[in-house]
């Protein structure tokens, strides 16, 4: 049997939201765009790929962010202290599983690198740091990847 929330009208309206923003994106990218698409090399796309990775990994699993991630959890008393939960309907629910899923955040994050990639020049250099902190944490973890199995 089809279970049927109030939950679903809001991933509904979020994801309408969300393709109404990219639809619009790309229509200021047609006119107002410093480098067309089709001019983009394959560094342009590799700095914006690890980019979007990065801002990925920054929104969904960073203690650096968790601030953010949990202004849509409920604090819920426990004994002495409390503990966050998840919503169990309504807007602050699909914003924070959507904050809790990678695949949906980095399609907002490459859609939110690729515009500030084409639209201004002074995007460069903070894709760059991302891109290259994607690297180095990529590198971080493999060394301790392969540390840990040397052991």
């Amino acid at each position: 049997m089809i279970r049927i929330t109030d939950q679903y009208f809001w991933n509904f309206v979020f994801s309408v939201f969300f393709l109404v923003l990219i639809i619009m994106g790309a229509i200021i990218l047609e006119t107002e765009s410093r480098i067309p698409l089709q001019d983009l090399a394959l560094v342009d796309y590799v700095l914006i790929t690890l980019a979007a990775w990065r801002m990925t990994q920054l929104f969904v699993y960073d203690s650096v962010t968790k601030f953010f991630r949990e202004q849509f959890w409920d604090a819920k008393k426990a004994g002495k202290g409390h503990r966050l939960e998840k919503p169990k309907h309504g807007p602050r629910r699909t914003i924070a599983d959507f904050l809790s899923c990678p695949w949906c955040t980095g399609v907002l994050a490459a859609s939110f690198v690729i515009f500030v990639y084409l639209i201004t020049p002074y995007a460069v250099f903070p894709v760059v740091l991302l891109a290259l902190s994607g690297v180095a944490t990529f590198l971080q973890l493999l060394t301790n990847f392969i540390g840990n199995k040397s052991e």
